[in-house]
């Protein structure tokens, strides 16, 4: 007898265990995924048109059309950039997204495809892809022509935590990286407290949908464009390695869908998830 069971749970356990019998233990070799929870978080702030913080955008579309195929619960939690890398590093969360891929990030978190520290993040699978572009006020004489910077007067800005500041330090101008939101960036060069400013294209081109796209413009050689991911803990790697491969496939298999892609097209205006 268990009499501090419930009669409702102890008749589901007795409905498993008839399963079970019934199917010569198939139904009890391992718990299914279905309903299984995946924390993810993602920056506190809207790039266009990949997510909204109010669950919009086409990052959520196809991880919502992922965790439908594989019976998934995805737990979105959105925060300040630097502090999502430092849970999916601590393993407190059990990934993020969208993350580029640099071979610092090794050690926040699995990307898919690399195996070892030398290796490269599959493209394949990856979200979409961006890029970020170099904003000046008008009247500047800063300039980037795809392969080197001139006139460069004073610091570049780039947000708090990330990449494209690798990128910057190793063309050897000046950076200043103490701005966490894209629009204290612009704010920043408005007020002549930087030269120029390295926004992701999302960004860029939500910023010169509002007034202040009257002061600055955006140069047409992009900075770097490169792919996006969904990273994974360490810890959920090692722990669930076949779901971990399961969802990054899934990320595949939705994004070359001729339904995903034919929305992407609506919003971006181009079929690969750049612009």
């Amino acid at each position: 007898m268990l009499p501090s069971v419930p009669p409702p749970v102890l008749r589901r356990l007795r409905l498993g265990l008839i399963a079970c019998w019934l199917g010569a233990g198939a139904a009890c070799a391992a718990p299914p995924v279905a309903d299984r929870m995946v924390s993810l978080c993602f920056e506190r702030q809207e790039v266009l048109p990949w997510r909204t913080l109010d669950g919009g955008g086409l990052n959520f579309e196809l991880l919502g059309d992922v965790a439908r195929r594989l019976g998934v619960v995805f737990d979105y939690q959105s925060m300040p950039w630097k502090r999502c890398l430092a849970q999916v590093k601590e393993n407190r969360v059990d990934g993020a997204f969208a993350v580029s891929f640099s071979r610092e990030r090794l050690e926040v978190g699995a990307y898919p495809g690399v195996h070892g520290d030398d290796g490269q993040a599959d493209p394949e699978k990856r979200m979409h892809v961006d890029r970020y572009v170099l904003v000046r006020r008008k009247g500047s004489r800063v300039d980037w022509d795809g392969k080197h910077f001139a006139n460069v007067d004073g610091r570049i800005g780039f947000q708090l935590g990330y990449s494209v500041g690798d990128f910057l330090r190793a063309q050897n101008v000046p950076v200043d990286e103490g701005s966490q939101q894209a629009d204290e960036l612009v704010q920043k060069l408005l007020a002549g407290r930087v030269a120029a400013a390295a926004l992701g294209g999302g960004d860029a081109v939500r910023v010169m949908r509002t007034p202040v796209a009257q002061q600055i413009e955006v140069l047409p050689a992009p900075l770097v464009e490169k792919p996006y991911y969904l990273i994974l803990s360490h810890a959920f790697v090692a722990q669930q390695p076949e779901l971990a491969a399961r969802i990054w496939k899934a990320i595949e298999e939705v994004r070359t869908s001729p339904a995903y892609r034919r929305r992407e097209r609506e919003l971006t205006g181009h079929p690969g998830g750049g612009h």
